[in-house]
């Protein structure tokens, strides 16, 4: 076999493995912390050391969900699910999920000891919301208290290791619960089809049943709207800590 070969396969396998990562969101989310910490006043290497931490838990939260719903995606026939097609195999993938989660505990603990806690609590809840509620009419629960989490992160969040910050308000901390309730509806939209045929029940799915999916769409994108609005407007109001 020549190195061109070997090397098209490796890169086509590292592609396979990121896209089971659900690179997206977490970008995503860790881009909205890292904005969050530079508004919040932190220092250049605070906000990047959180923005950091939040891509690792949540790239290893995607290889959970994946390796979670392997069997669901091949029932559906899900596109772009390389652990359900086979392309990636479930070991290779735990493996890398367990090195992503190793290396979760050291950058949330340089975010300090009470906002990394509050960082590290997110992978049981995603770990839980994964394996018995991410199909089931409680699919938003683990949303919610993850979002919920954040702003503790932000307002104990601090540089290496010792304890900064005081405890968020509870507005902020019901703002950003509603964000991530609203976040769940939105990232679900184009999975519809998929789940209804591979039988799961999720709380998007059967609002949609019951709605249809055009007045979900707008249904989400309105509520999103308030609910970032009155995160806002909470942050701008009572502030982040208490």
């Amino acid at each position: 076999m020549s190195d061109a070969v070997v090397k098209v396969g490796a890169s086509r396998y590292v592609r396979d493995l990121v896209r089971c990562c659900h690179p997206k969101q977490a970008v995503a989310l860790a881009a909205g912390i890292g904005i969050l910490a530079a508004a919040d006043g932190r220092a250049t290497r605070e906000y990047l050391c959180a923005a950091a931490a939040v891509l690792v838990v949540q790239l290893s939260l995607g290889l959970s969900n994946d390796l979670c719903d392997q069997e669901h995606d091949y029932r559906a026939e899900t596109p772009g699910k390389p652990i359900a097609s086979g392309r990636v195999t479930s070991s290779s993938a735990s493996y890398w999920m367990m090195v992503l989660v190793l290396l979760s505990f050291p950058l949330a603990a340089y975010n300090g000891v009470v906002a990394g806690g509050a960082l590290l609590l997110t992978l049981p809840v995603g770990w839980i919301h994964n394996r018995w509620l991410h199909r089931t009419a409680f699919s938003f629960v683990g949303w919610v208290v993850t979002f919920a989490l954040f702003p503790a992160f932000l307002a104990y969040g601090g540089w290496a290791g010792t304890m900064h910050g005081h405890a968020p308000t509870w507005a902020v901390t019901a703002g950003a619960a509603a964000v991530g309730f609203c976040f769940h509806f939105a990232t679900s939209l184009g999975d519809l089809v998929q789940d209804n045929k591979a039988g799961a029940r999720t709380l998007p799915l059967q609002v949609a049943l019951r709605v249809g999916a055009p007045r979900l769409l707008l249904i989400t994108i309105v509520a999103s709207a308030l609910a970032v609005a009155g995160l806002v407007v909470a942050g701008l109001s009572v502030g982040l800590r208490q």
